[in-house]
């Protein structure tokens, strides 16, 4: 039987010396910073290998220093971009990447790519530093910074794949892959499995070929009848994304899809949506019908929770609260695009994450 971590017994010494390096620290931080220590420790007393607690330390590290650059830019929508180190300048996937980058940015957007050459500069190049953020890996090649971001205080360097790829996902509203090769896939494959899965909150998902590109319709293709056909993906997986050949596709995937939508989070056993715009009853009674097959019971108007009111977590945003069966995440997608629907097409910038739009 598998071992919860959280009930392993704490050493009398050693919660006697953590308790007096949180005393001043405020609640419910304190907690947390206790059990960051003690896990610490806890590590040192163990018989793991020097190599294991070297990971630890370097991973905490990389983590608390890419937060830390984030943070200031908390309440600004970025979308992460994907795609290949090795495009060259002039080729039409650059050409697109670079022309999304510029358009999107000018709607108040950030970008975030991998601050290597290829996409990753295009990307940059559209942005322009100011708006940038550099994620970038140390390899023994293709790992220079692009000379957009090289000397930019964005450009954050890591070591491990793993806390990069957090990075990625965690920080970014939306995400645009442009064709690449073994990278991208991994990149492609991973954000689709954590939304699937719920462990990554929905976003916009844009497949971006340059135009008359066949590389997202390939793979699209290969996902319907490899995937789709024999079951290993259920129909409305296909929802969690969009392919698109031109710009302006790309940028009003991203745009609809914050229409009324604004984020989610979970409170207790309840989903809990907030949005830009309330829907009336009678919408709310439509969408519960429509969607009862996800949903064990009717949607509700919510208010802000005690949790959300405490992380300052838009709590002057309307709500939403469902009982989701938390499975079947290509369906909520689609219960999300049916919210979209009721709000008009975008006709000024939506970046901003931390207050309701006018509508």
């Amino acid at each position: 039987m598998a071992t919860d971590p959280s009930t392993v017994p704490t050493p009398p010494e050693l919660e006697e010396l953590l308790q007096g390096l949180v005393d001043d620290l405020p609640e419910p931080d304190a907690e947390l910073a206790r059990e960051i220590v003690m896990t610490a420790l806890k590590l040192a007393r163990e018989q793991v290998s020097r190599l294991d607690r070297k990971i630890v330390n370097t991973a905490l590290k990389e983590m608390r220093h890419a937060f830390r650059v984030f943070a200031p830019y908390k309440g600004v929508r970025k979308v992460t971009i994907f795609g290949s180190a090795r495009t060259e300048k002039g080729d039409p996937a650059y050409v697109v990447t670079r022309d999304f980058s510029r358009e999107i940015s000018q709607r108040g957007w950030m970008v975030i790519t991998g601050a290597g050459p290829g996409i990753m500069e295009a990307g940059h190049e559209g942005a322009g530093d100011k708006l940038s953020f550099g994620v970038n890996i140390r390899l023994p090649f293709e790992a220079k910074p692009n000379p957009v971001i090289a000397n930019d205080s964005k450009l954050i360097n890591f070591k491990y794949f793993f806390t990069r790829k957090l990075t990625f996902m965690k920080e970014a509203d939306a995400f645009v892959l442009v064709p690449g090769g073994f990278g991208t896939m991994d990149e492609t494959f991973e954000l689709l499995t954590l939304v699937q899965t719920g462990k990554a909150d929905l976003h916009p998902i844009v497949l971006l070929d340059p135009p008359g590109g066949s590389y997202w319709k390939q793979f699209d293709r290969f996902l319907r009848s490899d995937l789709l056909a024999p079951g290993f993906i259920n129909d409305d997986d296909v929802a969690l994304y969009r392919r698109v050949d031109s710009v302006d596709e790309a940028v009003r995937e991203i745009e609809s899809f914050y229409r009324v939508f604004h984020s989610q989070r979970m409170v207790g056993n309840k989903l809990i949506l907030r949005l830009n715009l309330m829907p009336d009853e009678a919408t709310l009674e439509e969408l519960s019908k429509e969607f009862a097959d996800i949903l064990r019971g009717p949607i509700r108007p919510a208010g802000a929770s005690k949790a959300e009111i405490r992380d300052e977590d838009v709590p002057g945003l309307p709500r939403i609260a469902l009982n989701f069966d938390r499975q079947h995440i290509g369906r909520l997608r689609r219960l999300v695009d049916r919210l979209n629907e009721l709000g008009p097409e975008p006709t000024h910038p939506i970046a901003e994450k931390g207050s309701p739009r006018e509508l």
